[in-house]
């Protein structure tokens, strides 16, 4: 996956660099052209093309890369959701006779749910602090 953005600084073997939102010329062929704009996100990226602060630069993050960060972001959360309704509606009533199943229900997805994003923090945090998972800047593209 590559990303147009600019080196806002540089720190030893990194930099933070201002990825742009994607402009309609991104969505086009033209994407070595694309506009920067003033929205967007800041990320951490291996300075591999030796960037320096304000010149515009390509970005690549490897697909497994991303695959990954999708499955910890969505799968995860919608899995504990549906397994904590499945889980709520099976064993609650057995601990709460008198409350319809179906509100057990809900209660267990909301419960699994609300685990289940304190766990992709956790997973997050050490993704973040491994090199393998961070974008390398392949090239600078001007400036």
């Amino acid at each position: 996956m590559h990303e147009m953005g600019i080196v806002k600084s540089i720190n030893g073997a990194t930099a933070i660099v201002k990825v742009s939102k994607r402009t309609s010329c991104c969505e086009s062929g033209e994407k070595d052209i694309c506009d920067i704009t003033e929205d967007g996100n800041e990320t951490e990226a291996i300075n591999e093309a030796g960037a320096k602060t304000g010149q515009k630069v390509k970005l690549v993050m490897k697909p497994y890369t991303f695959v990954k960060g999708a499955i910890v972001f969505y799968i995860v959360p919608v899995c504990a959701l549906i397994a904590g309704a499945i889980l709520g509606n099976i064993y609650l009533p057995g601990y709460f006779s008198e409350t319809d199943p179906d509100l057990l229900a809900v209660l267990g997805a909301f419960l699994l749910f609300l685990a289940s994003l304190v766990m992709v923090k956790l997973i997050v945090s050490s993704m973040e602090k491994k090199t393998e998972y961070k974008s390398v800047i392949e090239s600078i593209m001007e400036g």
